[in-house]
């Protein structure tokens, strides 16, 4: 198969008129401006697929659920939200849970996604017992993926404790792996399950410091399986920070730096109230920090420190968490905006030499993303990689009109879904036009879901 792009974004910057062919298993074999083969000529501007770093798939049936805010005696932050997600997390089964993470991954393909990392903790039955096949819900999630045709990294969940120090609750008992060796068994079996889907891998990954024994958590990290991402919630919530120097006698990322040793395969999920000590020393250990602008600034957590971390020459990818948002532009946006209003000044993507901060964001959201998935190319396009590819219309009236000197930042600051031609997954064409290739089969599947989970 052979395409024709207005358009390729390397990291040098754009080719034009480019030809790109694939194999059967959708590699790319060549690039160039000129071919004999025939192509598909596609009228647009190719840039790498997103990668989205953090989501919790059965949570978008929830979106726009916790909005009702019932009188001034309940509590109206990130806890009371956490109830009903909880709520949630006790009904769904595991039909539920395809269906929903199918409609979910059809949705981010559409925004221009490829690949997910799935920070997946509801691991048993209704009743918290396990299911025989230990990873019976991953498998679902896997299952979804492969349906959609977009990569996933299944990250399942160590989660054991109620908070710091204090047994799980009730409601946390689909989640609980009571030791490590539970958890490894977990572990084993989600790795089986990505078996069944070429495009699916593993990461390994520990809920939070409330949520682990902070010994497991630096046992995992040090016996734990070496070659895969490490993912962990950290420092999201400012009583999460009141409570970890309560138990710890010290801050959550303050531990960690102490206690493990961070590098780049380490992905730290929000880390929205840091020191500058531990800003500089997150930074300067490779690790990782994953973004979720829109669920952020839904729960209310803060903003995190972007401007410092980037001084020190940190790294970061973004994701959707929640899935109150799913557009990856649009959580580009957030953040850059967010970190605007608390500067007061207008560059807050750090992007020498170029000083081009829709280059930068791409590039950051693109490579330090890729990590999270076991993924370590750094080069946007590459014969011998997938063919992966979110496609911006190049009839778009902002996109016809813009050079290519200023074309990344076009895209990334006024593009919606609308202006999305496409997504290409693994050398496939899986959304034209802004429609999935198998969107009335999934929506029906999806609505038929939630009519029977009864949550809306």
């Amino acid at each position: 198969m052979t395409y024709k792009f207005k358009g390729l974004l390397q990291q040098e910057g754009w080719l034009e008129n480019v030809y790109v062919s694939v194999d059967e298993n959708g590699i790319i074999s060549d690039i160039s401006t000129s071919s004999d083969k025939e192509a598909e000529e596609i009228d647009g501007y190719a840039i790498p697929g997103f990668q989205n770093a953090h989501s919790h798939a059965f949570q978008y049936a929830m979106a726009g659920l916790a909005e009702r805010h019932e009188g001034s005696a309940n509590p109206d932050d990130f806890w009371s939200w956490r109830e009903a997600m909880y709520n949630l997390a006790l009904s769904v089964n595991p039909e539920q849970m395809e269906a929903i993470a199918t409609m979910l991954y059809s949705e981010m393909a559409r925004h221009g996604y490829t690949n997910v990392a799935e920070f997946h903790y509801v691991h048993h039955d209704k009743d918290g017992k396990p299911y025989s096949n230990l990873a019976e819900l991953g498998s679902r999630l896997i299952a979804a993926a492969q349906t959609v045709g977009i990569g996933i990294t299944l990250i399942p969940i160590f989660y054991q404790k109620g908070g710091f120090g204090q047994a799980a609750l009730a409601k946390q008992k689909r989640f609980i792996s009571p030791t490590i060796e539970d958890y490894y068994k977990l572990l084993e079996s989600s790795e089986a399950a990505c078996k069944h889907y070429q495009h699916a891998n593993l990461g390994i990954g520990v809920h939070s410091l409330r949520a682990v024994e902070p010994t497991d958590v630096a046992e995992v990290a040090k016996t734990g399986r070496q070659d895969i991402p490490f993912h962990i919630h950290v420092s999201e919530q400012l009583k999460e920070i009141e409570d970890s120097l309560a138990y710890l006698g010290k801050r959550p990322v303050e531990w960690l730096l102490d206690n493990v040793a961070l590098n780049e395969r380490y992905h730290l999920v929000h880390a929205t109230h840091l020191t500058d000590a531990e800003t500089k020393g997150l930074a300067q250990s490779k690790a990782n920090v994953v973004l979720c602008p829109s669920t952020e600034g839904n729960l209310g957590d803060g903003l995190f420190s972007l401007k410092s971390y980037q001084n020190y020459g940190g790294n970061w990818s973004i994701g959707t968490d929640s899935h109150v948002g799913i557009n990856p532009l649009e959580e580009l946006r957030i953040l850059d905006y967010g970190q605007r209003l608390i500067s007061h000044k207008r560059n807050s993507f750090f992007a020498p030499p170029q000083n081009d901060s829709g280059s930068y964001a791409l590039q950051m959201a693109t490579l330090a993303g890729r990590r999270a998935m076991n993924n370590f190319t750094t080069d946007y396009f590459k014969i011998g990689e997938p063919l992966n590819a979110c496609i911006i219309d190049a009839n778009a009236p902002l996109i016809a009109t813009s050079s290519l000197q200023n074309l990344n930042s076009t895209i990334v600051y006024t593009c919606d879904a609308s202006m999305l031609l496409g997504t290409i997954s693994y050398g496939k064409l899986i959304v034209q036009e802004n429609r999935h290739t198998k969107q009335d089969a999934i929506r029906k599947d999806f609505i038929a879901a939630l009519c029977s989970l009864q949550n809306r």
